[in-house]
């Protein structure tokens, strides 16, 4: 297995030691996906930076959970769900629509349930989303907007959970309880 170093503000390669600055002053810490994304200062800021502009579109955050929670499980990231499962739990998001995000299992909301849809079928093939489903997507009241914003949030998700798969970045302390393995999966 190759081993990639989980950098610190202190220890990264001096053009990642800003961003992992601004990383820790936000989040209070260094988490270790940023940590190993800190091998390529690029890398780094195009993530922070998709990721400040995702939190920027007119998805509201427990939207954005459920784009961001319907990548990490199409993708089987295992740090990223643990973490938005944290995350989602600290936005006080229905306990219903994380277990089922976890799942890969209906939402018992139905405009929520047709943005998990579209984003998981944005996922899974690639972009190629059929007109009727982009159609369907619609229906349940969003917008030709929240289209290209569901695209802007998966993107950002590919570049941490092919970190994460690659880096087999370590879960961080804040998600315990929180551990995941996609269910039908080898050790589920």
């Amino acid at each position: 297995m190759t081993t990639f170093t989980t950098y610190t503000a202190d220890t990264a390669p001096e053009a990642s030691r800003s961003g992992l600055a601004a990383t820790k002053a936000a989040f209070g810490f260094v988490p270790n996906l940023q940590g190993n994304m800190a091998e390529s200062p690029e890398l780094l800021a195009g993530y922070a930076t998709l990721w400040d502009l995702f939190g920027k579109t007119t998805l509201t955050p427990h939207e954005q959970q459920v784009v961001y929670m319907s990548s990490n499980f199409e993708n089987e990231c295992h740090y990223c769900m643990a973490g938005h499962s944290t995350l989602a739990k600290m936005q006080k998001m229905d306990p219903a629509v994380i277990e089922a995000l976890r799942a890969g299992t209906a939402l018992p909301d139905a405009r929520l349930e047709a943005l998990h849809r579209f984003a998981t079928l944005v996922v899974r093939h690639r972009g190629w989303v059929s007109d009727d489903d982009t159609e369907a997507f619609l229906a349940a009241g969003y917008t030709r907007r929240n289209v290209f914003e569901v695209i802007l949030g998966v993107a950002t998700k590919v570049m941490s959970n092919y970190t994460n798969h690659i880096a087999h970045t370590q879960l961080d302390d804040f998600m315990k309880g929180n551990e995941w393995t996609k269910p039908g999966t080898a050790g589920a």
